[in-house]
């Protein structure tokens, strides 16, 4: 298995690169984190408050630890996702947030808009980022260039062997046809 292969395809970002397109990803990035950042700390600053209130509306088990679940992936993947660092993984654990926050607005209020709203505009941009990765301007895209430029130069060196090994067999075959 060629793991520096794999290792590229989860780093580097589906783009084109065009620079205002890929300022405005950095930017929505920035924003968008920034902001989760804040939601994240609200959860963590009462989280028995945020557990009562959320957590057990939907009934899942332990409230507690699934706030501090939910308030720990918003905090650190709202940090990585401003760096461009584990940027997929980063908006999959904030998509899936997102998702249960939607969930907890359908089950409170139905499809009210107003209360749906702002966590699905969140998760259609953290979907973005779980697809896409974090663009040129990011960790994500350094980390994949230092990676694809490693597996270059291996392979500049497997090849350079490989043409030392049939220079080798090219010039024993010349002594041997000048024995014969």
């Amino acid at each position: 298995m060629n793991y520096t292969a794999l290792l590229t395809g989860i780093f580097k970002p589906n783009v084109s690169p065009n620079f205002l397109s890929q300022t405005g990803w950095a930017v929505l990035r920035a924003i968008v984190g920034v902001m989760m950042i804040h939601n994240g700390l609200d959860k963590l600053g009462n989280i028995e408050s945020f557990a009562e209130a959320y957590v057990q509306v939907i009934g899942l088990p332990f409230p507690i630890f699934f706030s501090y679940v939910a308030g720990f992936t918003e905090l650190i993947g709202a940090s990585l996702l401003i760096l461009g660092l584990l940027t997929r993984l980063a908006g999959l654990g904030l998509f899936s947030t997102m998702c249960v926050a939607m969930y907890h607005h359908i089950l409170v209020a139905g499809l009210n808009i107003s209360y749906l709203e702002l966590s699905a505009i969140y998760a259609a941009c953290f979907l973005f980022f779980a697809i896409n990765g974090a663009g040129l301007f990011s960790s994500d895209a350094l980390i994949a260039n230092w990676l694809d430029n490693n597996a270059f130069s291996a392979q500049a060196k497997q090849i350079m062997r490989l043409e030392k090994a049939y220079q080798a067999t090219s010039a024993d075959k010349e002594v041997n046809a000048a024995v014969k």
